[in-house]
């Protein structure tokens, strides 16, 4: 049989296979994983275009807030400026009483917001003094970014296309054998090793458009209530990048999970021990030595990633080495390292299909 034959086997399979991925009830969960950080960020811009409509009704001008002075009181600033968009006080607690009492007060403290149009201006008081005054704006479309890439990195990468791949791929091969319809599949005229790639192709094409969907409107809705001029920036700047990126790195991270449980499924009845163990390995990738890291999807797919994910300075040392490589591979070696790796798990799959027999009687 000629090559373009087989293709042409592995495409029908792969068809045939796919309405089952998608529509399996042992799938489901995995929608809810693809799509939980999408209903993060949705509320939260729901909760700034709220207050965006809200505020725009109680305008202080730039100028007035400019010209209020730290040492200011409480009385000269609302009636420079009346119309706070936010104002709240927190009265000081009653202490024990007895004769350092005094030193035990705390002070009286209110907090006012202002709206210029543009920036939320915030005004901290102490005892009826004014100690701080900054300008920010409503949401900082960094911050936001910075966020995203946590959400991606540490929710997407780690744990939803983890988890995802998991349920997807295992299930193509240990799956048919719990309902017992694996003999229908080696039952048809093809090469176990030509089924065992419709299958993995099925199982991929399904996780990346579940998990490249949820990521991508997780970004879309990350960025709907930003400033259109900070947009305008962003996607004149970085902007297709980071999205060419991010969807780079779903894919791949599909790629490699995939291929690793789907020779997990073939190799081993319980999914629970490859599944603890991969996730162990691929956690302390950080602290390993150079050599072994690249044996871990992770270790490529994070290098993909355009944007760092937040980490407090002032977190352990070994929290910081867990979150990622101490020394990152280049685009270009982070594809072809993972590309190389995915088929090493796939040669050995290859070999695992053709001994596997169908014995339902154990399952």
């Amino acid at each position: 049989m000629t090559n373009a034959a087989r293709l042409r086997q592995v495409w029908t399979i792969a068809r045939l296979q796919l309405t089952r991925v998608f529509f399996s009830k042992r799938s489901f969960w995995v929608y809810l994983l693809a799509f939980f950080p999408a209903v993060i960020f949705f509320a939260h811009g729901v909760e700034v275009k709220f207050k965006r409509d809200r505020y725009t009704s109680r305008v202080t001008p730039s100028s007035v807030l400019d010209a209020i002075r730290a040492g200011d009181s409480e009385g000269d600033v609302l009636r420079q400026a009346p119309g706070p968009v936010s104002d709240e006080r927190y009265r000081p607690r009653r202490r024990r009483r007895g004769p350092d009492a005094e030193q035990q007060r705390t002070p009286d403290r209110r907090f006012l917001a202002y709206w210029d149009g543009s920036k939320r201006w915030e005004l901290n008081f102490e005892d009826g003094i004014l100690q701080t005054k900054r300008a920010r704006p409503l949401n900082d479309f960094e911050e936001d970014r910075q966020v995203y890439a946590g959400v991606f990195q540490y929710f997407y990468l780690r744990l939803a296309i983890f988890f995802g791949c998991l349920g997807i791929f295992m299930n193509l091969f240990r799956g048919e054998m719990l309902d017992k319809t694996l003999h229908f599949w080696f039952l048809i005229p093809a090469r176990r090793e030509v089924l065992l790639a419709g299958k993995y192709l099925a199982g991929l094409i399904a996780a990346v458009v579940i998990f490249g969907s949820g990521a991508a409107l997780s970004f879309a809705l990350m960025l709907w209530p930003q400033d259109p001029t900070a947009l305008q920036t962003f996607w004149a700047t970085d902007g297709l990048s980071h999205v060419f990126w991010y969807s780079a790195a779903a894919a791949l991270a599909c790629v490699g999970y995939g291929s690793v449980f789907l020779a997990s499924g073939l190799l081993l009845r319980n999914p629970i021990i490859p599944a603890v163990t991969i996730l162990f390995w691929e956690s302390i990738n950080g602290i390993l030595p150079a050599m072994l890291q690249k044996l871990s999807v992770l270790y490529y797919v994070e290098a993909l990633c355009p944007v760092p994910p937040p980490m407090d300075s002032n977190a352990p040392l070994l929290i910081r080495l867990l979150a990622a490589p101490a020394e990152p591979p280049t685009a270009a070696f982070a594809v072809l390292g993972l590309l190389a790796l995915t088929a090493l798990v796939l040669f050995v799959a290859s070999r695992a299909v053709r001994n596997i027999e169908v014995n339902y009687g154990v399952e």
